[in-house]
């Protein structure tokens, strides 16, 4: 019989096995508590692929021993979960691993909902999905939700040691002499992925022969061959790509030139220019704005350029502008300002136009008051002259609160300080 694959016969016996969880697992933490109560509740696994939640699932079910079934939310149809409940009712209860479970229609869950507030059945959901936004409400609620967390290249080795050293389900029982060179390459281009690794650590022992002394050697070529290139995990419709794009806004306005640069990297593997293209040009004036207003312009261009170009070297100008976005001053005040203004409108905090303020281009707007009391401020010394803008109700009101963050700003503030004091004589 064909021996099941590596990241299948490495799964963790028991919950203290489970490798890069401590947030849960850990002692005290909640998961970790359920098992020492003998008390298992439905819940929702939910993290990056290969963080091991179906691992999880098996082991916490085993854990309280309870009988198990697994089925998948797409492929399996309702009337396998009928089988299922129809077992549990012979057994007393049964615990219902169900992977891709943010892929569950609606005639499914409603079947399922009134087994899981009974208890019949335990439910342990898995996906990358996050839950909140791709769950039902309904089998939401009546779950907890726990994130398993994306593995670091720490995490991935211990699992890889475990692996050559485990007799029963690993390679205890060859002689194999791996370098630390291909370890470290098997862990970090896994990308968090134990099952990648795994993967990876297995091809690598299937396809290297012995040599003289019935050793196989692993070396970093090997590693390198075998892993071919760093798993990258980045769904467009995912919530990774909206963590990768979260991620790259924040670190430019973080002024981290470094990280945006790297999460810039991301998504052009990823190959998004439209996402870039949209975060870059929000960026330029949410962010930095007044404090370097070319920045806006700069980076329409810049993307023009990109998108005129193509991959692989539209490249170049992203790499320019997102340098110049990271390291420029930064300045929210003008968009800040403008929501405190529309805040205002939508509270119905408006009032009636003054009446010198009115059009007063048509006939008999003199008699109606429209117009008649305006000062035209080019007649003045700096084209400037004390008068009522505002409304009444709200003519003390100051949206604006320039920055000192760049010169244009500095420059703008000057000038607003001045109105300001001299509306106030």
């Amino acid at each position: 019989m064909k021996q099941k694959p590596l990241a299948f016969r490495m799964r963790p016996e028991l919950v203290t096995d489970i490798i890069g969880q401590e947030h849960l697992v850990g002692e005290g933490k909640i998961i970790n508590r359920m098992v020492q109560a003998n008390q298992l509740a439905s819940m929702i696994l939910f993290g990056p692929p290969g963080t091991g939640k179906t691992s999880m699932a098996y082991v916490l079910a085993k854990s309280v021993g309870l009988p198990v079934k697994m089925l998948n939310a797409v492929a399996d149809k309702k009337k396998d979960m009928e089988i299922v409940v129809e077992e549990a009712k012979m057994m007393g209860q049964v615990v219902l691993i169900l992977d891709e479970v943010h892929r569950l229609d609606k005639a499914k869950q409603d079947f399922l909902l009134p087994h899981l507030e009974s208890n019949l059945v335990t439910l342990i959901g898995c996906t990358t999905s996050n839950p909140y936004h791709s769950i039902n409400p309904a089998i939401r609620s009546r779950c907890h939700l726990f994130e398993l967390h994306g593995l670091t290249s720490e995490n991935v080795k211990t699992a890889i040691h475990r692996a050559l050293e485990n007799s029963e389900n690993g390679y205890g029982n060859k002689d194999i002499v791996i370098t630390d060179p291909a370890i470290d390459h098997i862990a970090n281009s896994a990308n968090g992925d134990l099952r990648s690794a795994l993967n990876g650590l297995e091809l690598a022992v299937a396809s290297t022969p012995e040599n003289n002394d019935n050793q196989i050697i692993i070396d970093l070529d090997t590693a390198e061959e075998c892993m071919q290139k760093k798993s990258f995990s980045h769904d467009k419709n995912g919530d990774a790509h909206y963590d990768v794009l979260s991620a790259f806004q924040k670190s430019i306005r973080g002024s981290d030139v470094n990280a945006a640069l790297h999460y810039l990297g991301r998504l052009i593997e990823a190959g998004d220019l439209d996402s870039i293209a949209r975060r870059m040009i929000v960026i330029a004036y949410e962010d930095i704005g007044l404090a370097n207003p070319q920045a806006g312009p700069r980076a329409v261009a810049a993307v023009q350029a990109a998108e005129r170009l193509g991959f692989p070297e539209a490249r170049i100008p992203l790499a320019v502008a997102i340098i110049e976005l990271a390291l420029s001053p930064k300045s929210n005040t003008a968009y800040k300002a403008l929501d405190a203004a529309l805040s205002d409108i939508r509270s119905g905090k408006s009032g009636d136009i003054p009446a010198h303020l009115k059009d007063a281009h048509y006939t008999g707007a003199a008699k109606l008051g429209r117009g008649i009391d305006y000062k035209y401020p080019h007649n003045y010394d700096g084209a400037w002259v004390q008068q009522q803008y505002l409304p009444d109700s709200i003519k003390n009101k100051n949206y604006y609160q320039p920055k000192n963050s760049g010169k244009f700003e500095q420059a703008l503030k000057q000038v607003h300080d001045k109105i300001q004091s001299e509306s106030k004589k």
